[in-house]
């Protein structure tokens, strides 16, 4: 088995509006748009993709949208196995202006139902015999049970593949649970998730319920990685401003390069935070240029030798 297959429970057509200055209750003239497939597995998909690590997606798509997120992955070369869903996939807009914080405006997405679940874990069944690694990133669609996010654990690991999980909330706790080899959340979802009110005990209380590694962003203060018996921290590279959407997804998907390498994921961390910061640089998410990266991680490798 080789390659990473990434699911994206609740994908979305990211909408990108570039304004000259961001005014809430004020017309304004929309001065560049971009259009990608978005969600957060996508954006880890595409990222990976830049990196030269051989991926594909699975994800539920419908309506016009999701006919549009399936021919835009297509176009870049990855490779998607969609599973046709009633409902309409959703879209996201993201506001930026170069100066402030960007405004993002997301749509609650379809309902899946109990039966599209159930046929769409039996598609993932047969697409995970040929990857190495799954992918779980993203939000879920409304109403959908948390506990689905353990049963795709559970199946990848029957088809001996790595699994790499980014959620939040309840779903955080089922893939834990189900012993998730790399858990990737943000430091407000673990502490929210586990009730906690410190990374150290978020961290040790996923831990405790059965996930492998934990690793934590915390932005600016950098990525904590955690195993049962080792602790490791690298800071955020210095002095980068941009659009920071997707810069977590960009640090899953270091992540899983180092586990689809074999390197020791603690020991990978300086690398998936310079991918993180090299995100930042770029006006939309799921992109980034691998040379700024590698300068970020030279930078990251150095500050923390002293």
């Amino acid at each position: 088995m080789t390659g990473v297959l990434v699911l994206t429970p609740n994908p979305a057509l990211d909408l990108g509006y570039r304004v000259e200055r961001q005014r809430i209750g004020v017309t304004q003239r929309v001065r560049e748009v971009t259009t990608r497939p978005g969600g957060k597995g996508n954006n880890v998909a595409r990222v990976l993709h830049i990196l030269g690590v051989p991926v594909a997606t699975i994800q539920p798509l419908g309506g016009a949208t999701g006919d549009r997120i399936e021919s835009s992955l297509r176009d870049l070369g990855i490779p998607v196995h969609a599973y046709p869903i009633r409902g309409h996939t959703r879209r996201t807009v993201t506001v930026t202006d170069g100066i402030d914080h960007p405004t993002m405006l997301g749509e609650p997405g379809p309902v899946v139902t109990d039966m599209e679940w159930g046929s769409f874990s039996r598609l993932l069944l047969t697409r995970l015999a040929a990857h190495s690694a799954l992918v779980i990133a993203g939000s879920l669609p409304v109403d959908t049970d948390p506990r689905m996010v353990a049963d795709w654990v559970r199946l990848a690991h029957t088809q001996g593949a790595h699994t790499v999980v980014d959620v939040s909330g309840r779903a955080l706790i089922a893939a834990a649970e189900a012993r998730a080899e790399i858990l990737a959340p943000n430091a407000a979802e673990a502490m929210e998730a586990t009730g906690t009110h410190g990374i150290d005990d978020a961290a040790a209380a996923l831990l405790r319920l059965g996930a492998h590694t934990v690793v934590i962003s915390q932005g600016s203060a950098g990525l904590f990685g955690y195993t049962a018996d080792r602790s490791r921290s690298v800071p955020a590279v210095p002095g980068i401003t941009g659009n920071p959407t997707g810069a977590g997804d960009a640090v899953t998907a270091g992540l899983v390069r180092a586990l689809e390498w074999g390197t020791d994921i603690l020991d990978s961390l300086e690398a998936a935070s310079a991918l993180g910061a090299a995100a930042v640089l770029s006006p939309v998410a799921g992109e980034l240029d691998p040379a700024d990266a590698r300068g970020f991680e030279e930078l990251l490798r150095a500050e923390v030798a002293r």
